[in-house]
């Protein structure tokens, strides 16, 4: 008799719940992709392509482009990662590579608080604290030094694209730390052994361990991009909300996430509010896009294998 006909119709009632829990995230995103797309019907309809190269917003005309929004959105949580993986990578390394264990528990759980912290507390700190710096000692500094480039040109608001990339980056700095700590100490020791019974040094033997640890890091820094892609409160609270597009990062600016927060209770017309659920709709195929280019990347960095690869 075979195993299949033995098997309890317990275990086939836990095979159906298994694949409905699973089916229903399909169902959810098609549901969401669905009310977006139908909300947003009214825009597409209206501006078409446009929309997505447009720079006008006007509310009064009736006439939107969500090309400052996009620009805002990829500029910050370009900031944000430039500042944020290698202080990540960096700390995972010598947290799981080169201090103690104790060490490495208290400091990721530190680091596991950080990530938990609200972004509204984020965005409060941005505001009160890192504004005034910005805007007294490092973006005058900036400016002086560096305002020969365009990306540093302009005066010293402190609040701006600059200050909103560095938010960013604080918050998504845990969640690199974390993740990359945890498969740096995943990865089996007997790599780092071999490396060293093979006369490699310390560094070389690290080096092996990162190789073979990529794909997981890649991923951390994908998971945390998708997070700076879809902040609000935080970034709203400091980017300064204009829409407008410039080549400072020291000017304010906008993002998709925060253009929403900040007009969605105050769209009285029906072209007003499909145009604010087109700007999420694109956020959510942007997401989409970072997605599938995470997996693009893992493919690569394994050579098409499911384990990791030195």
């Amino acid at each position: 008799m075979s195993l299949q006909s033995k098997r309890l119709p317990a275990d086939k009632i836990y095979r159906g719940v298994l694949l409905a829990a699973a089916t229903s995230v399909f169902l959810v995103v098609a549901l969401i992709v669905f009310e977006a797309a139908r909300g947003a019907g009214l825009s597409i309809r209206t501006f078409g392509f446009g929309f997505l190269t447009g720079t006008d917003w006007d509310p009064v005309a009736d006439h939107y482009g969500a090309l400052p929004y996009i620009y805002g959105t990829i500029v910050t949580s370009a900031i944000a990662l430039i500042l944020a993986v290698p202080v990540g990578i960096g700390s995972a390394v010598f947290l799981a590579e080169l201090a103690h264990r104790r060490i490495g528990s208290v400091v990721s759980f530190v680091m596991e608080l950080l990530a938990a912290i609200p972004s509204i507390v984020y965005g409060i700190w941005g505001f009160f604290v890192l504004a005034p710096f910005l805007r007294g000692a490092i973006e005058p500094w900036l400016i002086q030094h560096f305002g020969f480039l365009p990306l540093f040109r302009g005066a010293p608001f402190g609040i701006g694209i600059l200050n909103a990339g560095i938010i960013l980056a604080v918050m998504i700095v845990p969640t690199i730390i974390s993740i990359s700590r945890e498969v740096l100490l995943a990865t089996p020791q007997s790599l780092r052994e071999a490396s060293l019974a093979l006369g490699a040094t310390r560094a070389e033997a690290i080096g092996v361990t990162l190789g073979a640890a990529r794909p997981g890091i890649l991923g951390s820094i994908i998971l945390s991009l998708g997070r700076a892609l879809g902040e609000t409160m935080a970034v709203t609270m400091v980017i300064g909300n204009t829409n407008r597009i410039t080549g400072s990062i020291l000017d304010p600016g906008a993002t998709m996430a925060s253009v929403i927060a900040n007009e969605f209770t105050e769209a009285t017309g029906t072209l007003y509010l499909s145009a604010l659920i087109e700007i999420a709709l694109v956020l959510f195929a942007v997401t989409i896009i970072v997605n599938a280019i995470a997996r693009v990347l893992v493919y690569w960095a394994t050579g098409g294998k499911r384990e990791a690869v030195a």
